[in-house]
């Protein structure tokens, strides 16, 4: 018996360790972007808005692979002297793109959380004999959320069409953080009826 409360202890505190750490936490979609109005970007731009070159491109290349065949980043497309906006406007629609998708760190929240501790195992005993439950204590652990702003924005015409924030807790690696911030948006899309 106390073999098997140990092993679902542990099965239940490793699956709740495995999941996404990621959600999304708010969203606005323009109020004329319904499932029958909605339309796939036919060429769009992605853009990773962080200082950092090499994550830029890691975060532009994961956004990319999300329209095959219809998107371009932003570190292939526009070059340093590309910096005023109606400029990059008019070039984005002289060339085609009807589309542009931005993520962006919106901030970074810390907080203190109580892990409680396990117990397992029981008190038995025979004529004063016997044994008490194992474990480990409870601690607090310092967490880091952080929230990454994605803008789906048309320029056909220019308006914003879904805006969300993700929150991710204490996030690992990069790329999974940013896999899961996509599962975590493909699954409002899914529920908006905006993709199948």
């Amino acid at each position: 018996m106390k073999t098997k409360l140990f092993v679902t202890v542990f099965l239940v505190t490793l699956l709740a360790a495995c999941g996404p750490s990621t959600k999304i936490s708010k969203s606005w979609m323009d109020p004329s972007v319904t499932a029958a109005t909605w339309k796939p970007f036919q060429k769009v731009l992605v853009l990773g808005l962080v200082k950092d070159d090499a994550t830029r491109r890691i975060i532009e290349d994961k956004l990319a692979a999300q329209f095959p065949g219809n998107a371009v980043q932003s570190y292939k497309y526009l070059s340093a002297i590309d910096t005023i906006d109606a400029q990059v406007e008019a070039k984005l629609q002289s060339d085609g793109f009807d589309g542009l998708v931005y993520m962006r760190l919106a901030n970074v929240e810390q907080s203190t959380s109580y892990v409680p501790g396990t117990t397992y195992g029981g008190f038995y005993g025979y004529r004063g004999y016997g044994y008490g439950m194992s474990g480990s204590p409870g601690y607090y652990q310092e967490d880091k959320t952080y929230n990454i702003e994605t803008n789906f924005y048309g320029l056909k015409p220019p308006k914003l069409l879904w805006s969300g924030t993700t929150a991710s807790v204490n996030p690992g690696k990069l790329n999974t953080t940013l896999d899961e911030i996509i599962m975590a948006i493909k699954d409002e899309f899914h529920k908006k009826g905006l993709i199948k």
